[in-house]
């Protein structure tokens, strides 16, 4: 499939039209639930280990570098892209199985039009482009959560702003766009797969959709491991 969809586009306005509209619809339409996610992902976490802080000698500013790091390297990507397996994922495949079920990319590839190029490519770009700053929002917005928990279970802002700043590490963000980029890839083209070459009636849609969310889930889970033990 992918080696199909890699050809000089026919019209590269169309193309980038059809990318833009993805952007909007895996970006903006996946905004909401990312945020809302991340932010409580954030205060529980925030909750759960100051709960393991208190009556121990740890200093509390080590919940800001938790939190921190916690969101950075795993939930954030992770997490959200997990959330977004199921709801984009899905998406992708039942509308490309209904095209295929209802013959419309049959139609496309009478009329001479690369129909992979046509309908892959704008999906797989579109989520390579608008995955990662939604990682990055959810990564802010997973901090900024813990940062108000923290605060309403009794610890001073001063010290988990402190956590933030302590022992930084510029690597583990290389970490986490790393891991936006190739979960999207994941998801995208898994996705894509199961729909575009679906086959059978209605009934089929609905199994390609459920195999879209559980491949690309389990190719998250699998990836995240790899991509955590070869750059850590």
């Amino acid at each position: 499939m992918l080696k199909q969809m890699i050809s000089v586009p026919e019209s590269a306005y169309m193309y980038w039209k059809e990318t833009v509209r993805q952007m909007n619809h895996i970006g903006v339409g996946s905004l909401i639930i990312i945020g809302i996610i991340s932010f409580f992902t954030g205060a529980v976490t925030a909750v759960q280990f100051a709960y393991q802080l208190s009556g121990s000698y740890f200093p509390p500013y080590l919940l800001g570098f938790v939190i921190r790091d916690s969101m950075i390297i795993e939930l954030a990507p992770t997490l959200s892209c997990l959330v977004l397996a199921g709801k984009v994922g899905s998406n992708m495949a039942s509308e490309l199985g209904t095209m295929r079920i209802s013959e419309q990319i049959d139609a496309l590839e009478v009329m001479g039009v690369n129909s992979t190029a046509y309908l892959v490519a704008p999906k797989i770009f579109a989520a390579l482009i608008i995955v990662p700053p939604l990682i990055i929002i959810s990564a802010f917005l997973g901090v900024y959560g813990g940062l108000l928990a923290a605060v309403n279970y009794g610890i001073a802002q001063e010290m988990f702003e402190k956590g933030l700043l302590y022992m930084f590490d510029p690597f583990n963000v290389v970490i986490m766009l790393v891991k936006a980029y190739v979960f999207a890839f994941l998801i995208a083209t898994v996705s894509c797969y199961q729909g575009f070459y679906v086959k059978g009636g209605a009934l089929d849609i609905g199994k390609a959709s459920t195999r879209a969310v559980v491949f690309s889930s389990i190719l998250v889970v699998l990836f995240d491991y790899l991509i955590a033990v070869v750059m850590t």
